[in-house]
């Protein structure tokens, strides 16, 4: 028995989280096995992890190392948590998984896109079978992330420079791969989103 893998994608203030528990909420409430996880994170090693690449100056590490930090993470949520559940026939919601990779490391410089590649063929191996990309004007995602406050601001204080090359990247990647990305308008009200989403994933899981 195989379950379901539904991620989702966007820049930072989104909605992409709320999106993910509501989706999550909704297919428990008819009937679904649903895990909703995240990352960075998402198991007790990787979440560890979380707070090293999430937290502190954002020149503490560069890119290359946050590469390499990402992929130790994923691998131990994979192995820990998400192949177990899809084994077991569940529906794993995951905030965010390797699309983020590749845009956030891998569009930092040149060459960088082929390395988180290379280092996911071999170490992770896995796709998701349904990705939402939430579209967000950047300016507008980034005020709304840095009025959240706490302490995992590390890549907001990037400045929306960055968000914005996310938002082009993700759009690519919905184009690069149409058989798996949706890209959905996150500038509507939550109901609206969330009704949009859960018409897709129902469809899909169908």
């Amino acid at each position: 028995m195989s379950g379901l893998f539904i991620t989702f994608e966007g820049i930072d203030g989104s909605g992409k989280s709320t999106q993910a528990r509501l989706l999550a909420e909704t297919l428990q409430g008819e009937g679904h096995d649903v895990v909703l996880t995240r990352e960075p994170g998402g198991s007790p090693g990787a979440e560890e992890i979380r707070a090293l690449v999430l937290e502190g100056d954002p020149e503490r590490w560069s890119a290359k190392t946050e590469i390499l930090l990402f992929t130790a993470a994923r691998r131990d949520h994979l192995e820990r948590v998400i192949d177990p559940a899809l084994a077991e026939g569940k529906v794993v919601v995951c905030d965010r998984f390797a699309d983020s990779t590749r845009m956030y490391q891998g569009l930092r410089a040149e060459g960088l896109r082929e390395v988180v590649d290379q280092l996911h063929e071999l170490m992770i191996g896995r796709e998701p079978d349904l990705t939402f990309i939430i579209d967000m004007d950047p300016a507008k995602g980034h005020g709304r992330a840095k009025g959240r406050g706490g302490t995992e601001e590390r890549f907001e204080d990037f400045g929306t420079d960055l968000q914005t090359r996310m938002r082009a990247g993700f759009l690519a990647l919905a184009r690069q791969f149409p058989d798996r990305c949706v890209v959905v308008d996150g500038d509507r009200d939550v109901a609206s989103v969330a009704a949009e989403v859960a018409g897709i994933a129902r469809a899909r899981i169908g």
